[in-house]
């Protein structure tokens, strides 16, 4: 026969916090799972520009990190020109790929960038390519070489950095241990620490962070050793 269990408020609390974060975090990151099985991911450190002429036709790259698609319309309204004749681009966002081709013929523009950008292994990037026409017509290949072309040139000479996903964690630790716990969360350089003392429990407190996925287990030992007690770990 089913037994009801009743949850202590502070736990609804730390577990929503926690339900939360990790929501957030799958919302972000989650399609990038199959790419990035390691939770970890390439992206560019900053916006870049790479600039070339075609047969008189002025192609201006520009690259740029983007956390999520809804920033992607963001980048792009701050750097499409407007007195350009064409604005075309890409991005990737996990497995999430959108492009556009801007008014050039159908695939000859958005899906070179597209490629490009999978090509460079770099992820949570946008790339737009700014044509000037200048009178002489490109031909469907040669569109193609040229927005695919000033794309990959671009991201090849880009400052890129190694991002690692979080983990969100909470632990139960006597008062008097929370000194000890906070040296070693410092070490392992943790983020977003919150402490709660209303855990309907004498002298423990409950702290939650986010710690790098890969350092979670190390520092889920190295408290325990510093602590020198069983102590209760939560993680999402």
């Amino acid at each position: 026969m089913p037994v009801a269990v009743t949850i202590p408020s502070y736990q609804h609390r730390i577990y929503a916090s926690l339900i939360y974060i990790a929501k957030a975090k799958k919302t972000t990151m989650a399609s990038t799972s199959s790419s990035n099985p390691g939770g970890a991911f390439t992206t560019l450190q900053e916006r870049v520009t790479f600039e070339k002429e075609i047969k008189k036709s002025k192609f201006i790259a520009i690259a740029g990190p983007i956390p999520d698609e809804k920033s992607a319309m963001s980048f792009l309204s701050q750097v499409r020109d407007p007195r350009a004749t064409h604005n075309c681009w890409a991005y990737k966002v996990g497995d999430q790929y959108r492009s556009n081709d801007d008014g050039e013929p159908s695939g000859t523009a958005g899906k070179p960038i597209q490629t490009a950008i999978d090509s460079s292994g770099i992820d949570r990037v946008m790339v737009v390519v700014i044509r000037y026409f200048g009178g002489i017509k490109l031909g469907t290949g040669g569109l193609v070489r040229a927005y695919g072309g000033v794309a990959s040139e671009c991201l090849r000479n880009a400052p890129t950095c190694l991002v690692k996903t979080k983990v969100p964690m909470g632990v139960e630790v006597p008062f008097e241990l929370v000194g000890v716990l906070n040296h070693q969360l410092q070490s392992f350089h943790v983020e977003d620490i919150k402490q709660d003392y209303d855990t309907g429990k004498d002298g423990i407190s409950m702290v939650t962070f986010k710690v790098d996925f890969d350092q979670a287990e190390k520092l889920e030992d190295a408290i325990k050793a510093n602590c020198s007690r069983e102590l209760q770990f939560y993680r999402r």
